[in-house]
Order: C-alpha cells, then structure tokens, then sequence
C-alpha cells in the first residue's frame, strides 16, 4: 500500500471511545471546511464496527453543519434494528457538541436473488487520459500560490476525468460528468474498508454535475456551494484498488438547489453502486 493511501486507511480507522462510541481525525484538503466524503466514509465505518456477518446495502445522510478540519469527530450509533436478514443503524457525528452529520445505513447478510442492471455507458480507457493530478500541475502556475498545494498534492484516490473543465473558465455543458477512480496501490481484501472508501470518493466530482449547464464552478465568484444530503446503494462487490467508472448526471436544479445522480461501473461493466446528492447551488 502506497504511503499517501495508508494514511487516508488510517483516517478511516476509528478509535473506540465507549459503547458504540468512536472518534476519527480530520484532513484538511484545503477545502474550507471538512471534506463530505471523509465525514460519510468514518460514519460508515462507525456503523460497520458494530455489525457482524453483514454488509451495508444502503446509507443515508444529511449535512448539518460544516466540520472543521482541525478538530476529530465525534461518532455515535444507535442500534434500530436486527432482523432475520437486515440490520439498521443511526449515525450521528459530532464537533464540539454539535451535530454535523446525522445518517441511516442499512445491513444485509449474503443473498441471491434476481439481477439486472442498466448497460454502462461508453467512455474512454482510464490509461488513455491525465490524472486530476497531472492536470493541477498543469494549471498550478496560473493559479494563486495558496491554492497550489491542494491541486498538486499527492492523492490517495487517482481520479481520472473524462473531457475535463478548466475550473476558472468554466463553459456551459450539458448535466452530465464522468470519472474514472481507483484507490492507489494494493488494499487488503476488507470488503467493509472498500464500501468505506467508495463512500469517501463519491463526493469528489459529484456536486458540479448540476453547474455544468449553468457555467460556473465552484471556484466562480459569488457561488455558495454545499452538499446537502448524500445516499449511496452497495448493488455488488467491489475494489477499489481497481479502476471503477464513476457516471454522473443531474436531472434538476431549481431553488438554489442541484440534484445529482452517479453510477459506479468496474472494467468488466458491472454496477457495484449507486449515488445521489442534493446541494446548494446558491448565487449570491
């Protein structure tokens, strides 16, 4: 495992406060404020410790506040529910007292059943495009000298985006985006550690689906930007040493507010997961 991706393994690696208590660091990846993802990827694993011979199927969250990324996360679960085959969990994280995040996720012994799924969409070889990486070395010299660390840093998630747009001379495009993703080097063969770090993921690329027909990005002048809630289904298993596809789309904005779709396909065309999030998408 690469050292950049260890650390972010480690991120999601919870320490054990009390019954059903845990607490997680924070990163700061130059954002503002607390990256969604790492919020959602530590509630997820919070949940998962307290759940035996059962995989999340289904999580949903809100964002209440935003989280500072200088101070660790306080996380509680509430156990709802153990039925025959589904076991419900509550997730509520905290900084200061104060609630951040609350969420739901749901767990499912092994089972066969009907299958079908939608037909992955086209889109080029990951190894045929630059990394988001090699992009912000790219643009790093026309940026200002504060933002240059974040573009150009080492990144435990390689994101590959297809067609990409120069955040600072953004164009109207239709609503939809695609990405390829991976996790850096070999990961253990810890199914909860690979919903976990998708769930971490899928908030990178995903919130500018719905400013892609408007012109702006987040970077725009007068945008205020924020995710709002975030679900995610776990549909098959997966790696996320792997190279996952990951298809967005946003089939509405309206009242300052973008509603955005994604599907995560493997190499092989498979859907492993599904994702939506609504966001603030507020001019000001």
């Amino acid at each position: 495992m690469l050292e950049v991706t260890k650390k972010l393994v480690d991120l999601l690696d919870l320490s054990p406060i009390g019954d059903d208590h845990f607490q997680g660091d924070s990163e700061d990846l130059g954002f503002p404020n607390v990256f969604g993802g790492q919020v959602l990827g530590q509630a997820l694993m919070a949940a998962s410790r307290t759940v035996e011979g059962r995989l999340c199927h289904s999580l949903h969250a809100y964002f209440l506040r935003p989280g500072n990324h200088s101070m660790p996360i306080d996380y509680e679960v509430q156990r709802v529910r153990d039925g025959g085959s589904f076991s419900v969990r509550r997730v509520i994280a905290r900084q200061g007292g104060k609630e951040i995040l609350t969420g739901s996720m749901s767990f499912q012994v092994t089972e066969q059943g009907f299958e079908h799924q939608l037909t992955m969409p086209d889109a080029p070889d990951p190894n045929t495009l630059k990394s988001e990486h090699e992009w912000g070395q790219i643009m790093a010299s026309k940026v200002p000298e504060r933002m240059r660390d974040s573009l150009t840093r080492d990144r435990p998630i390689e994101i590959r985006p297809v067609d990409p747009m120069n955040p600072f001379q953004p164009e109207k495009r239709p609503p939809h985006k695609q990405s390829w993703f991976r996790a850096q080097g070999q990961l253990p063969d810890d199914p909860v550690l690979h919903r976990c770090l998708l769930t971490y993921a899928s908030d990178f690329q995903f919130l500018g689906t719905s400013l892609n027909p408007h012109g702006v990005t987040f970077m725009s002048k007068n945008m205020q930007v924020a995710s709002l809630d975030h679900a995610i289904w776990f549909h098959r298993d997966f790696r996320m040493d792997e190279w996952l596809l990951y298809d967005k789309d946003s089939p509405s904005a309206s009242a300052g507010r973008g509603f955005n779709r994604g599907n995560f396909f493997n190499q092989q065309g498979g859907l492993v997961a599904s994702t939506t999030q609504e966001a603030l998408i507020r001019q000001r």
